[in-house]
């Protein structure tokens, strides 16, 4: 065995391992062991099941604490307006329709949620911008103030 370093240190002392969808295991497996629990997008309804399911399949007493994540890849429309149209492990829509799913997630016990902007069709700083004005100001963190976000702030690679 080799001897490892692991920089920066982790504060807790611990390393959390978030369980990426069934990782080839037994559910109760993941739930018992994983600090978290990182799941694909599916209908509400179909995620509520999966989210009960695995916090009921958490034997200890932190049931919790251990969040669920989910990805989401998104386009947005420029119409606010404009429903869900399904895309790979995602949807195009306007603002609106967008919002309503989060809001569907968060009532659902889902966490977070990680946007993926590799099929939007607008310019990504716009669309984040677009984010962080009409969508962020719903879903405050408990810990922290909204979000803001500046043009001049970004920098490209």
């Amino acid at each position: 065995m080799c001897d490892m370093d692991l920089l920066p240190k982790p504060l807790s002392g611990k390393i959390s391992l978030l369980i990426t969808g069934s990782s080839q295991q037994h559910p109760q497996w993941a739930a018992n062991n994983g600090d978290g629990w990182i799941t694909y997008p599916r209908d509400v309804d179909a995620q509520q099941t999966a989210v009960t399911q695995w916090r009921a399949s958490i034997t200890s007493e932190d049931t919790l604490s251990r969040p669920v994540m989910q990805s989401l890849y998104v386009d947005l429309e420029d119409d606010p307006n404009v429903g869900p149209v399904p895309i790979h492990l995602g949807f195009r829509s306007g603002i609106n329709a967008l919002k309503k799913y989060l809001e569907s997630l968060e009532n659902i016990g889902v966490n977070h949620v990680a946007l993926n902007l590799r099929f939007n069709r607008a310019g990504t700083e716009s669309t984040i911008k677009q984010l962080a004005d009409e969508l962020l100001p719903y879903f405050p963190s408990s810990e922290r103030p909204p979000c803001s976000f500046s043009a001049a702030s970004t920098s490209t690679r």
